[in-house]
């Protein structure tokens, strides 16, 4: 099925916050998804060492990422809201404060040797993180239109792919210092973001008054009662395909370790970035080129799934040479950067501003949980076999390009809601 008509409503003149578009405000958008990727990833790499110290079997370490993940998830919803009632600014700021501060309890938890401060602290993380990257991504589609969304998205999504690479390496660099190191670091980071979005982000001015909540809600399943066709495959697609990513990198990063490879530190981190490189040099350069082009955006979504499928498909059985496996699942990546600009961009220009904050939320929130499940459910196949594990991941990729194919077809050229 096609978009609905709805989606030809005429668009208003573009801010001027987005006309002149700004290098500042660009930068300053991308450290948002950067930072909250910087809270989460960098903490991969002394995840081993936090065992040892703190007494704590794999299963607990592994809940300071998921655990965080899962309740920025939960919570992601309501935020959108509150950024549709207030303002974006209104929630990412105070969203960063208590993602920072939570930062700081985190590390003295780790400092006093105290797993239930530090489990507790990584909770308020997430409430922190819910406010701020997919907030973010309803923030870019009011600043701008046309051409300038879909570009500025695609460094929304480059800049989390950049997150991904630096993380891992950065964790292993700051854990010489000592183990629990990166936990300081990142409130440092957040403060900086925090800096860049007050001074650097103009948003502008909301053009309505906030509806009632239950008008509000009323809305909210009108839109995903007349476009659920397409928004929810497009959901779907988004989570599992960051559920795949996650996962493949947790198995790399375990066989890397392991024999023959015995690779470990700063050289396994500098491996694991290879793919995502990849992903963060195509999400960029399809997010500057797909503009509001959704032919090219149905040519691209499909056969980034394409390249998934195969790639997937070849590392089932390719995986006795390493530098082919990389290159396997490097060419994953490529795939990846070429569906996710394409779904933001979608989404994002699908419904007008007053519900905005709420749906690119319920994509985000399933995005989160995709993420939160990709490692333990990608351990839990790891201990069957190989080849289960990517037949697996292949066969999901084939469901989502189904599901792309079939039922998100965006018209020839789109027309963002204002």
């Amino acid at each position: 099925m096609s978009f609905d008509e709805h989606e030809e409503g005429s668009t208003k003149k573009e801010s001027k916050s987005g006309g002149q578009a700004s290098i500042w405000q660009y930068i300053a958008l991308a450290t948002i998804p950067l930072v909250l990727v910087l809270g989460n990833s960098m903490l991969v790499p002394i995840l081993p060492v936090m065992q040892d110290k703190l007494n704590i079997s794999r299963f607990q370490s592994s809940l300071v990422i998921t655990l965080f993940s899962l309740t920025a998830g939960i919570i992601i919803p309501v935020s959108g809201y509150l950024s549709d009632r207030f303002t974006r600014k209104a929630v990412i700021i105070p969203s960063l404060i208590v993602y920072g501060a939570a930062g700081v309890l985190a590390g003295l938890g780790a400092v006093w040797s105290s797993y239930p401060i530090l489990i507790a602290a990584r909770a308020i993380q997430g409430l922190g993180a819910a406010g701020t990257a997919p907030i973010a991504m309803a923030l870019v589609g009011d600043i701008y239109k046309g051409p300038k969304a879909s570009k500025a998205l695609g460094l929304i999504e480059a800049s989390n792919g950049i997150g991904k690479v630096v993380s891992p390496i950065l964790g292993s660099l700051l854990a010489l210092m000592t183990w629990f190191a990166p936990f300081f670091a990142f409130p440092v980071f957040c403060l900086l973001a925090l800096l860049a979005v007050i001074f650097m982000i103009k948003e502008p001015a909301k053009e309505k008054e906030a509806e009632p909540l239950k008008q509000y809600l009323q809305q909210i399943k009108t839109i995903l009662k007349s476009k659920g066709h397409w928004l929810v495959p497009a959901f779907f697609a988004g989570s599992i395909t960051l559920f795949i990513l996650f996962g493949v990198l947790f198995y790399l990063s375990q066989i890397l370790e392991e024999k023959p490879y015995n690779i470990e530190g700063v050289r396994k981190g500098l491996i694991l970035a290879i793919p995502l490189l990849c992903l963060v040099i195509t999400s960029y350069t399809t997010g500057a080129k797909i503009k509001q082009n959704g032919t090219l955006m149905r040519w691209l979504m499909n056969i980034g799934l394409i390249l998934m499928i195969v790639s997937l498909t070849l590392a089932t059985f390719l995986n006795g040479n390493l530098y082919v496996f990389i290159g396997l699942l490097s060419i994953s990546g490529v795939g990846t950067g070429l569906l996710l600009p394409c779904l933001n961009t979608l989404i994002t220009g699908s419904v007008e501003r007053e519900q905005r904050g709420m749906i690119t939320s319920l994509y985000n929130s399933l995005r989160f949980i995709g993420v939160a499940f990709g490692p333990p459910l990608f351990g839990w196949l790891m201990s069957i076999s190989h080849k289960t594990l990517f037949i697996s991941v292949a066969s999901l990729s084939l469901l989502m390009l189904v599901l792309v194919f079939f039922f998100i077809k965006p018209k020839a050229e789109l027309k963002q809601q204002t």
